[in-house]
């Protein structure tokens, strides 16, 4: 009886703390301030419009990106895809429209997830070192600095593609397949499948080291310098550009062909050292990889990759394809950086990339 007693008064005291704090919240909320609930609802819209942002700008772009990896591994005994206009004719012609987009399905499994830790990891990292900061310099009205912004980015990027690299490294094996390959990546599941039994769980991560270290520049110039320019255009106004303390989309996606310019550019080398570390081990390999009498060459490392791609092909094939990744990052970036600021007006997030 003691026993029921207990359990009836212990689920009463649930009970009870439940409408209490249900009262609480309803109480902060009429006198406008957030509680608990209101922060895990803003925390999953600013995940979902970082996942939408990706996915939008990536499927925009698929036929771009596609091209990009086929000429950044491909065999150079066996050249079929010479440049961005004749590369994009003979896929379609080979491949019709399907082979345009092939890949994207498993880009877009991973760019979502990625772009919605990324966005969310990288607001969390500037509120953090902000007010680290401001706590070190005794500035309460203090802001990031390009510096720190920069470290923000990177600390986001680094997290994102940790969570999401055993997704890129077959997306990129299903990318370069073609209908001709020996054995096929029936999707994005049978591939990881498949890699982990064949050439064991390191195999989902080949490459991972050049990948964090071009996601310093790469994605932690892209905030800094989107982040920097809004700024400096907000406060300076040239040619009436801001209006309202709100910059104009087509404003907006100019900032963020810049920031993609500029990290693309410096981290490119690294992009393509990860692709072909990505290859290395696969024993069906492509016949785009391999070619048509000659292996491809394989890699015991970075640093192996990086001497032997400019032994054989020269200081250029650090830059293959570059040409369709500044056509495809330019608009890819600033969609992705405009699509989140947008869903996120949409959804009523009130925490913006720029707090």
């Amino acid at each position: 009886m003691a026993s029921e007693d207990v359990v009836g008064k212990s689920r009463g005291d649930t009970a009870v703390t439940t409408i209490v704090n249900l009262a609480e919240e309803a109480k902060l909320a009429r006198e406008g301030v957030k509680g608990p609930g209101h922060q895990v609802l803003t925390i999953c819209k600013s995940l979902v419009a970082g996942g939408v942002a990706g996915g939008v700008s990536r499927t925009a772009v698929a036929p771009l990106e596609r091209l990009k990896i086929l000429l950044q591994v491909q065999n150079p005994h066996s050249i079929k895809y010479n440049g961005t206009i004749q590369g994009l004719k003979y896929i379609w012609r080979t491949e019709g429209l399907r082979g345009l987009f092939k890949g994207n399905g498993t880009n877009c499994a991973r760019i979502v997830p990625n772009s919605a830790v990324k966005f969310f990891s990288y607001e969390q990292a500037s509120k953090g070192i902000l007010w680290a900061y401001r706590q070190q310099t005794g500035d309460e009205d203090a802001q990031l600095s390009p510096l720190l912004r920069l470290g923000a980015g990177a600390c986001a990027g680094i997290i994102a593609m940790s969570a999401t690299y055993p997704m890129d490294m077959v997306r990129g094996r299903i990318t370069v397949q073609t209908d001709k390959s020996p054995y096929q990546y029936r999707g994005m599941f049978h591939a990881l499948g498949t890699v982990y039994r064949e050439e064991g769980f390191r195999a989902l991560y080949r490459g991972w080291l050049p990948s964090v270290i071009g996601v310093v520049p790469y994605v932690g110039l892209n905030f800094a310098v989107y982040e920097s320019l809004k700024d400096w255009l907000l406060q300076t106004n040239p040619l009436g550009l801001a209006n309202d303390n709100e910059l104009h989309v087509v404003t907006r996606l100019g900032c963020g062909a810049v920031a993609g310019t500029i990290g693309q550019t410096v981290a490119y080398p690294l992009d393509v050292i990860r692709r072909r570390m990505q290859m290395v081990g696969w024993s069906h390999a492509d016949s785009i990889v391999t070619g048509q009498s000659k292996e491809a060459l394989q890699y015991n490392g970075m640093i192996d990759a990086f001497r032997k791609t400019v032994r054989h092909e020269g200081f250029g094939a650090l830059y293959k394809g570059l040409v369709p990744n500044s056509v495809k990052v330019v608009p890819s970036i600033a969609i992705a950086f405009v699509t989140y600021e947008v869903v996120k007006d949409v959804l009523g997030v009130e925490m913006r990339i720029s707090d």
